[in-house]
This record gives structure tokens, sequence and C-alpha cells, in this order.
């Protein structure tokens, strides 16, 4: 059902827990399915320095958010801003068909956390 790759980031996901001094945050959350994300992220000249993730979920929650964590790290905010679901789900070797609305959490997050940190830049 899932791929290595989910598998290897279900049992040792990559940048978890929360950040007390993050620059901020997003969060996102799935009612149809109860599963919830948290992304904290802490920038350094536009670029994400850091970024960590509190998930509640199934198996291909935590490996998306994991993953996704993975493929923004040392991005600058506009290129973390360009990655798309289907770039998540790429980058595990896929997603079987019913679990690929969770790739929209650790995205939909992420984007939350980059608005978050444009708006106290804006204050």
């Amino acid at each position: 059902m899932y791929t290595e790759k989910v598998l290897d980031h279900f049992m040792s996901p990559r940048n978890t827990g929360s950040m007390p001094d993050a620059d901020a945050e997003g969060t996102m959350g799935d009612p149809k399915c109860g599963d919830s994300l948290n992304i904290y992220i802490k920038v350094n000249n536009d670029v994400i320095k850091d970024i960590s993730f509190l998930a509640f979920g199934c198996a291909a929650s935590i490996a998306t958010s994991s993953m996704t964590t993975e493929l923004v790290k040392g991005k600058t905010l506009e290129e973390a801003l360009k990655i798309t679901e289907q770039d998540v789900i790429d980058a595990l070797d896929g997603l079987p068909e019913e679990k690929k609305h969770c790739s929209n959490l650790g995205v939909s997050a992420l984007k939350k956390a980059i608005q978050n940190y444009m708006e106290k830049l804006d204050v």
C-alpha cells in the first residue's frame, strides 16, 4: 500500500517537535479525517533555516509532513511557496489515491506559516 519512502518518513519522521522560538507558525486540519498539523519556521534573510512540525494523524499525514519539511529546509520563502502537493507525493514515490489529500496538510500549513511570517514583517 505505502512506498518505502512513505514508511521511512512515517517510522522516522524528520524535523519533528515544537519550536518555541519559531519566527512563525502555520496550522492546518482536515475535519473529514481528523488529522491536524502545526508547522514552525525560523527564517534568516528570506531563507527557511529551520523547520519542524507536530502532527496528529495517519501514516500518510506524518510522512507528507516530514517530507514537506525536507523539501523546503534551506529554500527561500519564494521557493518554498512554489512547493505543491504533487511535489510532496512525487518525493515520497507516490501515495494511495485515498491518501493523496494528506499532502494538502503539509503544503497548506507551510503556506500559512509563511503568510504568518510575512504579516509579522508588515507590522
